[in-house]
């Protein structure tokens, strides 16, 4: 059997689907797993064992359309389910399965605040698009692989780091999702452990302010990794401070206890830690209480109503306590 996977967004996304790939890998003889995706997250896909090959969306697809009928897939699996994948759908003209987003009912939380959404992960929704071919979760987490080339070496880091560390990721999409500066800085200084900052190359002013601030416990990578040498850092962490991001659920891929921080989103829509039968290494940080989150699905720029409660309002006494308990 030779199947298609589509999902084109984003890394947290995409390490979400890593089950599906291996469960369909694992349970249907002889497959052929192909991935369609956007270029940006080709490197870490194109690792995975389990995918033959890895296709590329193009400001124009029409040449890749042309390509890919030439395969002639047995199922595309939906595991996106939009306008562009209904577009794939069109031209290929072959058997799909997708699952359901329930926007709806995120509709009604973000808006009204009524949650009507199962308690289940999305993962577990995910496996809905491939049950038709009697393929079912086997449970065992998530997967990210690590090219050799990304691999840091604990005897690398400063010696204080070399015997363990909190892993602390700075940055996320919106502003929203992210605690305040000021903040980050409040809970470093409460961290008892040597730390190490992570984020991208918008993180990297605000990670130099932070170390330099916070004491010589906390360094800074903070837009000197590429993606795999920053999953490498998650991997040999104690634990993992995140918001709500790529690198919340690559520190899940590593089964690592991670605490993650909550602010515009909510742990409801589906899209927490995916841990299964490890629910003690999930410690979710969140301002409950609060009617006006969550706000969007995604995020903002701003905090709408300006107060910003939903990470101001943060117990950072018990982050830190969080993180420094896997030290004893």
């Amino acid at each position: 059997m030779k199947i298609l996977v589509l999902r084109f967004s984003s890394i947290g996304d995409i390490v979400l689907t890593s089950p599906v790939i291996r469960c369909l890998k694992e349970q249907i003889p002889a497959i052929e797993i192909h991935y369609f995706t956007k270029r940006g997250f080709r490197e870490i896909l194109e690792i995975n064992p389990t995918i033959h090959k890895v296709w590329i969306w193009e400001k124009d697809p029409s040449a890749v359309f042309k390509e890919l009928k030439k395969e002639n897939f047995d199922v595309i699996v939906d595991l996106h389910h939009n306008l562009r994948t209904a577009r794939v759908k069109s031209n290929l003209k072959v058997k799909s399965y997708s699952f359901n987003k329930l926007n709806f009912q995120k509709y009604l939380l973000v808006n009204f605040k009524v949650n009507l959404l199962p308690e289940i992960h999305i993962v577990d929704r995910y496996f809905e698009a491939v049950k038709p071919l009697g393929v079912t979760n086997d449970n065992k987490g998530l997967d990210f692989f690590i090219d050799s080339k990304d691999e840091v070496s604990v005897s690398s880091l400063p010696m204080f780091h070399q015997l363990g560390y909190v892993a602390v990721v700075t940055g996320a999409l919106k502003y929203t999702k992210r605690l305040p500066t000021g903040k980050l800085l409040e809970l470093l200084q409460k961290i008892k452990h040597p730390v190490i900052l992570l984020g991208g190359p918008a993180e990297k002013a605000e990670g130099e302010y932070l170390a330099n601030a916070a004491g010589d416990n906390v360094i800074n990578y903070c837009g000197a990794l590429r993606l795999g040498q920053s999953a490498s850092i998650v991997k040999n962490a104690v634990a993992v401070i995140t918001h709500d991001t790529g690198l919340m659920h690559i520190a899940a891929a590593f089964h690592k206890p991670v605490i993650s921080i909550w602010g515009n989103t909510v742990p409801s829509f589906g899209m927490y830690p995916y841990l299964p039968g490890e629910p003690g290494k999930s410690i979710i940080a969140e301002v409950k209480g609060l009617r006006c989150r969550p706000c969007s699905k995604i995020g903002y720029q701003e905090c709408p109503l300006g107060h910003f409660k939903c990470m101001n309002e943060q117990d950072l006494d018990a982050i830190a306590l969080a993180a420094d308990q896997y030290f004893y």
